[in-house]
C-alpha cells in the first residue's frame, strides 16, 4: 500500500459516512453511504430499495468522504476509485458497521453492502490553521478552493 493510500484510509477512517458516485441509465448519480475499512478496501452499507447497488456493481465507482463539517482549522478529503462488488460481510465487518436506521425515506431499511478495490486514491488537503475562525472561508469558499486545489 503506498503511502497516499495509507494516509486515505488513515482519514477515511476517522468518519462513517461519505458519498458514491457512479452513473445509472447514461446519467450520474452521487448517493449517501455508511463505510467502514476492512483489509484496505472500503465496504459500504446502501439501503437496498433505492437500487443504486444495482448501477454500482461491477462499475467503476468514486467514494469520496470527508472532515468538511469538523469544524477543524485541517480540512481534507479522500476519494477511492474502483471497481465495486456486492458481498457478504463478515460478522466482524457487520459488527464495525454499528446500528442500521430504521428507516430511509420513509420504508423499513434493508441493507445492501459493496466492496471497492480501489484502482487509485486519492487524498486533499486544506489548512486554514493561520486563519482566523473570523476570517476563515465557509464552506462554499473551501468547496471552490478545493476544487482548484484537486
Amino acid at each position: 500500500m503506498s503511502t497516499e493510500e495509507s494516509r486515505a484510509v488513515e482519514l477515511i477512517s476517522r468518519v462513517s459516512y461519505g458519498r458514491v458516485a457512479t452513473s445509472m441509465r447514461a446519467m450520474p448519480f452521487v448517493a449517501p453511504a455508511r463505510h467502514i475499512v476492512s483489509d484496505g478496501r472500503v465496504l459500504l452499507r446502501l439501503h437496498r430499495g433505492l437500487g443504486y447497488h444495482r448501477a454500482c456493481n461491477g462499475s467503476v465507482v468514486a467514494y469520496g468522504a470527508d472532515n468538511f463539517n469538523s469544524g477543524s482549522e485541517k480540512l481534507w478529503s479522500v476519494q477511492f476509485t474502483g471497481t465495486a462488488e456486492i458481498v457478504e460481510p463478515t460478522e466482524d465487518e457487520l459488527a464495525a458497521f454499528g446500528t442500521e436506521p430504521e428507516l430511509v425515506d420513509g420504508e423499513p431499511f434493508d441493507p445492501v453492502y459493496m466492496r471497492i478495490e480501489p484502482q487509485f486514491v486519492t487524498v486533499h488537503a486544506l489548512d486554514y490553521a493561520s486563519e482566523t475562525p473570523a476570517t476563515r472561508p465557509g464552506p462554499r469558499s473551501v468547496r471552490r478552493h478545493l476544487h482548484h486545489v484537486a
